[in-house]
């Protein structure tokens, strides 16, 4: 088992604040018992660090006296860069714990010299954003973490999971990679893709495996969204190549298939399939296309589009 490096890191955030802290009161912030706050402070010894241990009924931990973190030797370009980061994720959705980058930054303007913390906080001040933010579940950074490095090393996860219609599962998985997408993270394997946040517990197995693997995670996550067996079956003809189509789609949305032997007046023909819950929002999805489309099915969106261009064909005319 790896050790729990962030509550590490939060226990000399603690312990920096001055003065010797109780072993009860540094457990019930930490959220451990303190046996745990125990192996953390040796753990911080182990490193060099000079937390002494202070005896009695109101003993605990101290930093010795006059110990401080040395100061993070960071380039403009650099602070700028871990910033901006923090703050892209936290509106992504992306960041573990909906206060963990705002946790962080505080640090790193803590520990910056006083000039280019000074110019940082003017940059978070002034900053604005066109898109708001991403409401989604935090991620578990526990979670995160492990089926990242079961993915490094190639070893098998057991997890528990819940899938999108409520029905709990434990299974056994190779991960390949994960894959953040429109504020969620996912697990791409070579048969299936998990939603990080519908995983509860996650446990490395010990042996490693030797499975085929999927060559681009990111595309094979978006190729199973897309096929995501929702009540209507969507497919199209369109004019044009796989990419030039694709990039007049939302990512994740369709499979696009480049059809062999199929030519039109512009060229290649694709076929785009899709799946959806509803169809009302799909004629004004073609139409923004801005192509000719052919569709194969389902017969009732013929009707749906032939019932949007009568509508905007009216509006046009008044």
């Amino acid at each position: 088992m790896t050790r729990p490096t962030s509550r590490v890191l939060a226990l000399l955030e603690l312990l920096q604040g001055g003065g010797t802290r109780r072993v009860g009161d540094l457990a019930e912030r930490l959220g451990v018992d303190e046996r745990t706050v125990r192996r953390y402070a040796e753990h911080l010894v182990e490193l060099d660090i000079p937390v002494r241990s202070v005896r009695g009924r109101y003993g605990g931990y101290r930093l010795a006296p006059g110990y401080r973190m040395p100061p993070l030797m960071l380039t403009d370009d650099e602070a700028v860069a871990m910033a901006i980061g923090l703050v892209v994720g936290r509106r992504a959705g992306l960041v573990p714990e909906s206060s963990a980058s705002e946790s962080a930054l505080a640090k790193l303007r803590r520990v910056l010299p006083t000039r280019l913390a000074d110019r940082l906080g003017a940059l978070l001040a002034t900053t604005s954003f066109t898109a708001p933010p991403r409401s989604t579940t935090p991620t578990d950074s526990d979670l995160l973490l492990t089926i990242a490095e079961a993915a490094r090393d190639r070893r098998a996860v057991e997890i528990s999971y819940t899938d999108r219609s409520g029905c709990r599962s434990t299974r056994i998985i190779t991960p390949d990679g994960v894959v953040g997408h429109a504020g969620h993270w996912y697990v791409a394997t070579s048969t299936r893709t998990f939603r990080l946040d519908r995983i509860a517990t996650a446990s490395l197995l010990t042996a490693t495996t030797d499975q085929p693997t999927t060559s681009d995670p990111a595309q094979h996550v978006l190729e199973s969204l897309a096929a995501t067996p929702w009540t209507h079956k969507i497919s199209v003809r369109v004019p044009g190549s796989p990419d030039d189509v694709q990039r007049r789609l939302p990512l994740g949305l369709a499979v696009i298939t480049a059809l062999e032997g199929s030519t039109s007046d512009d060229g290649e023909i694709v076929r785009v399939e899709f799946r959806a819950e509803r169809l009302d929002w799909v004629p004004a999805l073609l139409a923004g296309l801005d192509r000719p489309f052919v569709i194969e099915e389902p017969a009732e969106l013929r009707r749906l589009v032939t019932d949007l261009a009568t509508r905007l064909a009216a509006w046009a005319g008044n």
